[in-house]
């Protein structure tokens, strides 16, 4: 592998969100300020949304890492759950100990007097699940439900929701009118630019221990930026794959050459034009220009 051709610590562009890699991008920042304010308020349902790669999960774990001790968490990372066993993962993740026998009733009545009792510690109990628009219809009414759990002056349970764009869809129908309306907080992260791009790919290799010259120049990253539309993980795997074919030639710098075999390699990667398609598509363009020109001109059709 190339970690030792380039003399760093670890792999700079894996795809495990990990917080250690963690920038202050903009939307990233901005998405955690919200959350923490949010939380730090009291408020019922907070809710994140992104396409797929755009560092949700990685949002989510530095949330869960900063979040202070004032705060008991029940985090999922798989809600593919119905009700039934939503409320015993919320409940093992909250160290709730229970009879294997006991009923859902008798585990709401556990859960709200466990809450309670959190609450009188004076603890704000979150709940925060991944991939959130994998919850099954019945599963969100049953978060909702669990929302109504409160005492006179606060909520005894708070739920942030992290998910893609389908779930704002599904959240949109009518049948979940109620929930949406409780969501009083929310975020939707965006794509880096081309400026992002570039301090995101040079950022990355710092902190996985690379101290030479750089290994991708600026139009490179423009590139990147471009074929990735700005998604942090399509940055990572066109990375990546750009290092290994350096390291396969022996070579410390990437190629312009490597960077566009990464691309091909790519599925979701936008793909360039091949000189002929791109000529066909110039062609076609400038003869709808002079064809408008002349209409504009005579008034007559060509």
């Amino acid at each position: 592998m190339y970690l030792y051709h380039f003399g760093m610590r670890e792999l700079p562009f894996t795809l495990t969100p990990n917080t250690d890699f963690f920038l202050n991008l903009k939307p990233h920042i901005e998405a955690l300020q919200v959350l923490t304010s949010a939380l730090q308020q009291g408020e019922g349902f907070i809710k994140v949304t992104g396409e797929v790669g755009t560092g949700k999960t990685l949002i989510c774990r530095k949330l869960l890492n900063e979040l202070p001790d004032g705060f008991a968490v029940a985090y999922i990372p798989n809600p593919y759950l119905t009700p039934g066993e939503l409320r015993w993962a919320v409940a093992v993740e909250l160290g709730l100990t229970y009879s294997s026998n006991i009923d859902q009733q008798q585990l709401t009545q556990m859960l709200q007097q466990h809450l309670l009792k959190l609450a009188a510690q004076g603890k704000a109990v979150v709940v925060i699940l991944d991939e959130a628009q994998a919850l099954p219809d019945e599963s969100l009414e049953a978060l909702r439900l669990f929302t109504n759990l409160e005492t006179e002056r606060r909520k005894l349970l708070q739920v942030v929701l992290f998910g893609q764009p389908e779930l704002d869809e599904r959240l949109g129908r009518k049948k979940f009118r109620q929930l949406r309306q409780r969501i009083s907080f929310s975020y939707q992260l965006r794509s880096m630019t081309e400026a992002e791009v570039c301090h995101y790919v040079g950022y990355r290799m710092k902190v996985a221990g690379y101290q030479g010259a750089a290994v991708f120049t600026k139009s490179q990253t423009k590139q990147i930026a471009i074929a990735s539309f700005g998604i942090p993980r399509l940055v990572n795997i066109l990375c990546h794959k750009a290092l290994l074919l350096c390291f396969a030639k022996g070579e410390r710098l990437v190629k312009p050459n490597y960077i566009k075999q990464s691309i091909l390699d790519t599925v979701d990667a936008k793909q360039p034009m091949s000189p002929k398609v791109l000529g066909t598509v110039m062609t076609v363009t400038i003869g709808l220009l002079l064809g408008i020109c002349y209409w504009l001109t005579t008034g007559e059709l060509i």
